[in-house]
């Protein structure tokens, strides 16, 4: 084949005449319009000798499958000359670390990108700070019931990935337990009780870029939960009434508990406590500030009418309590049907109002609810009807 020769294509219809080489293997064939175009010289056939018998062409079929037969039985025959590779059966044993025989172990929330709080979805870690194995299971309330998320093993001073969620998943995530014994291998150790801690989730939290603060153990900010810390296991921030009412009749010379007697309470005072069970045992969690006749129930959530002090807490804190006292209110009138309650939550920056609506949205989507009369409330109170 040489320049000037007319060729024809053998994959495709078309032609031309042989315009000049690239490299050994690349001619370039010029068509009617005077376009150039590389093409691989096995692809071409000088005009006149062109065979397109049917036998040619199975041959030519034939000649490549052979070739590619015989260039995988190479490929498989080198791989059989090559040793094969033996198990790994050496592990190196888990480092330690001095200060890390007391056990601490944190659940943390890291958002995947800190830069866009408002849409960015988040990940669960467990992150064992220790000397010790864990084998752990991590748990999320369904009503009365839990529903086992993950379970496994967490080596020494390592953090583990759990699962990834979006703010969709965040109320069914407010209630959470994480479980837990500690051991360590090929060794002997101090013996460690099983650890069984159950965590509130603020939902409302996961907006605010202030709650993901700096730590020892991610790169980026993130919402911290202690489990357990130095041998002492978190206490969660839940109140247990009849534990509380017990606890304030056990002391003879004192009717105010001690927040050590307290499972469960952080950081609010004793007075609070006292107003908190003192307001809660005539059946309803508040007195109501009004009801006369068939007029509704008014509950003020302001902290300043729910608590004595509110030294001590973080907003977070209020925000759990105010939304503590919204759904047993409505527990206390779930049996009064068409009974009216309006809760007054104040303007602010509307944090309250958007976790109370979120409450009524997915948790008692049965109740309607509006905004509560503008002449007496202004913009600060959402009335609910029971159904």
């Amino acid at each position: 084949m040489k320049i000037g020769d007319k060729v024809r294509f053998l994959t495709e219809t078309g032609g031309g005449v042989v315009a000049g080489f690239q490299g050994k293997n690349i001619v370039l064939v010029e068509d009617a319009d005077g376009f150039q175009i590389p093409t691989s010289i096995n692809e071409v056939v000088v005009v006149g000798q062109e065979d397109y018998s049917m036998t040619h062409v199975v041959e030519k079929k034939q000649k490549k499958k052979r070739e590619a037969v015989s260039q995988t039985g190479k490929e498989q025959s080198d791989k059989e000359k090559e040793p094969a590779d033996l198990p790994i059966s050496f592990k190196a044993k888990a480092e330690e670390r001095k200060g890390g025989d007391v056990l601490s172990a944190y659940l943390a929330f890291v958002p995947i990108d800190i830069h866009e709080i408002t849409k960015t979805r988040f990940e669960t870690y467990l992150v064992n700070d220790s000397n010790y194995y864990i084998t752990f299971s991590y748990l999320v309330a369904e009503g009365r019931s839990w529903q086992l998320k993950s379970s496994g093993e967490i080596e020494p001073n390592t953090k583990l990935f759990i699962e990834e969620f979006g703010r969709e998943d965040l109320n069914g995530m407010e209630h959470i337990a994480v479980q837990f014994i500690a051991y360590k291998r090929d060794k002997s150790f101090m013996l460690k009780d099983a650890v069984s801690v159950q965590i509130r989730i603020d939902p409302v939290k996961f907006y605010k870029l202030h709650t993901f603060q700096e730590n020892d153990f991610f790169e980026t900010n993130a919402l911290i939960h202690t489990i357990i810390e130095n041998d002492k296991v978190a206490r969660p921030l839940v109140i247990d009434a009849k534990q509380l009412k017990q606890e304030m009749y056990a002391s003879k010379n004192d009717n105010i508990p001690t927040r050590q007697q307290l499972s469960g309470t952080k950081q609010l005072s004793n007075n609070s406590y006292v107003r908190r069970y003192e307001q809660g045992k005539n059946g309803n969690p508040f007195t109501p500030k009004h009801r006369v006749g068939d007029e509704p129930v008014v509950i003020d959530l302001h902290a300043n009418e729910l608590l004595e002090t509110t030294a001590g807490m973080s907003p977070g804190d209020i925000l759990s309590f105010q939304l503590d006292v919204f759904r047993r209110t409505l527990a206390d009138y779930g049996g009064n049907k068409g009974q009216k309650i309006i809760f007054i939550h104040g303007k602010g920056d509307g944090v309250l109002r958007r976790a109370i609506i979120n409450e009524l949205n997915y948790k008692y989507k049965s109740y309607p609810y509006q905004d509560a009369s503008f002449q007496e409330y202004g913009y600060g109170a959402t009335q609910v009807t029971i159904k």
